[in-house]
């Protein structure tokens, strides 16, 4: 119970002030720049979606059946089908999310990614982000996410395979990080 009053303390506490004081203007527009650059090198999508504390409908459900790290994966899922990151033409979207109250990173890819890359390389992924994280360079851990995504996306979803070496049509999401 004591476990449980500490998260909705620390989620409680914080807020999308919070997550703009973590991601100032600036660095929001290094990262949209660095999106652009790498979907122009692949046909998939990406997405930065940064919040910092979770809503409180998800707070609620933290308990013994539902470990906290669950209820992100939940966030996060969801936030994948709101953002209709799963609604790309080649269904090779990819959510990175950022939770700042728990330092805690998901991606979350749609199927056509997922025929291609297995949840342990996702998972090393995120383990090597989360130094970063822990010590609140945001910057440069969702850099490190974006480029070793790029690279995956690159290898299985170049431009010239997946459009005959023509740029993609459009750009289907927007390159610019969400901040909640």
């Amino acid at each position: 119970m004591l476990d449980k009053l500490r998260i909705f303390i620390r989620h409680l506490w914080l807020d999308g002030d919070d997550t703009r004081s973590a991601i100032a203007p600036d660095m929001q527009q290094r990262l949209a720049q660095r999106v652009a650059a790498s979907e122009r090198r692949h046909s998939g999508e990406i997405r930065l979606c940064i919040e910092a504390a979770l809503p409180f409908s998800y707070l609620w459900r933290v308990g013994a059946s539902s470990p906290l790290s669950a209820i992100i994966r939940q966030r996060a899922v969801t936030l994948f089908g709101k953002l209709r990151v799963w609604d790309t033409e080649r269904n090779n979207g990819v959510l990175i999310y950022v939770l700042l109250a728990e330092h805690a990173i998901e991606i979350v890819a749609d199927r056509g990614v997922a025929r291609h890359v297995s949840p342990p390389q996702w998972q090393a992924m995120v383990a090597r982000m989360a130094q970063a994280f822990r010590d609140q360079r945001y910057e440069d851990g969702l850099t490190q996410a974006l480029e070793e995504t790029s690279a995956l996306l690159m290898e299985h979803f170049s431009v010239d395979s997946a459009t005959g070496g023509q740029p993609p049509k459009r750009n289907e999401l927007p390159d610019n990080p969400l901040l909640i």
